[in-house]
């Protein structure tokens, strides 16, 4: 930091205020109404699981994800990014939710994010329960940035295609997100990829669903042993300078590494390979404009390490936002 510089985002000095002091925010930043203006980045939990279709309990997600991330430290260790120097970061929260209702939650959390903070400037970061729950973030982020035609490029970490279109008459569930951003215009199919995708399948027409649209996937096989790395970074060269919406489902890491997750599928990353592929989406420069992290059940993880792996994504997905700001700033 510059000579005199403030800091974007004021922090508690863990070394002075103890990290198991005080109300819990996510990463321990000031809650919106207390961070500095304008905000770069909100925060914000959306405790809703009734979109799932094995495990519930990730309405409990974003109140562990608070409580473990009090460890979660400003600086970058390997990036050398210290995001407290390049965004004002603030919690904004939780959205409302309709615990009965999959779509009527979607609708209040919308309403909700559309308004955080300045929407010409502050970019979301929404926080699950299931992954249906990143319809509504998406919706609010392709509002603020001005209902780009043709829909944002998207990146998608998941064991899962969440593509399918109806599970048990409904079209609104944690397997169905994505069907309903292309359909409804939010992402571009042509600029999506989905990566970590693995495990038995229902059908093989499931794999036609988002191939048809135009989308392109790397499962965990391909990226492990095949062509999948160069078709990564391949595609992060493609969607350079682009507006990307990054969505992590955590159950794209290996359950041995995050079993806190209701549908959770064997072989997958560990959580040390899926943090390395965030920082080289970091080192890419992606102007990442929104983004969620779902999915997390703190019941079935006593441990609470996938509470914490969580929080260290969150700290990722952040930093990738700053090193696409930073590549901005020196180009």
């Amino acid at each position: 930091m510059a000579d005199g510089q403030e800091p974007r985002t004021v922090l508690p000095d863990g070394r002075v205020i103890p990290r198991f002091s005080g109300v819990a925010t996510f990463c321990r930043y000031p809650l919106l109404e207390a961070a500095k203006p304008p905000v770069d980045w909100a925060l914000y939990g959306i405790p809703f699981d009734g979109g799932v279709t094995y495990h519930p309990g990730a309405r409990f997600g974003p109140r562990a994800i608070r409580d473990a991330s009090q460890y979660i430290k400003p600086l970058h260790l390997d990036l050398g990014i210290h995001l407290g120097e390049v965004f004002s970061l603030a919690d904004a929260g939780d959205a409302p939710v309709r615990p009965f209702s999959c779509p009527e939650t979607l609708e209040v959390a919308f309403e909700y994010a559309k308004s955080l903070g300045d929407p010409g400037h502050t970019k979301l970061l929404a926080v699950g329960g299931d992954h249906s729950i990143a319809y509504a973030n998406l919706r609010a982020t392709w509002h603020r940035r001005g209902r780009p035609a043709g829909g944002l490029a998207l990146l998608h970490f998941d064991a899962h295609l969440d593509t399918a279109d109806v599970v048990w008459g409904s079209k609104w569930s944690h397997a169905s997100p994505l069907l309903r951003a292309i359909e409804d215009g939010l992402i571009d199919p042509a600029r999506m990829l989905s990566i970590g995708v693995r495990g038995p399948l229902n059908s093989l027409e499931d794999l036609q669903v988002p191939r048809k649209a135009g989308a392109e996937l790397v499962t965990y096989e391909q990226w492990r042993s095949g062509d999948g790395r160069q078709r990564f970074e391949a595609f992060l060269s493609r969607i350079a300078g682009d507006e990307v919406y990054m969505s992590f489902d955590i159950d794209c890491i290996d359950p041995a590494f995050a079993p806190g997750t209701g549908t959770p599928s064997c072989g997958g990353f560990t959580s040390a390979e899926a943090m390395g592929l965030l920082r080289q989406c970091a080192g890419a420069g992606l102007n990442v404009v929104g983004a969620d992290l779902v999915e997390v059940l703190p019941a079935r993880d006593p441990g609470a390490i996938t509470a914490l792996l969580a929080g260290h994504i969150i700290f990722e997905i952040l930093c990738v936002a700053a090193g696409g700001k930073l590549a901005g700033l020196k180009a």
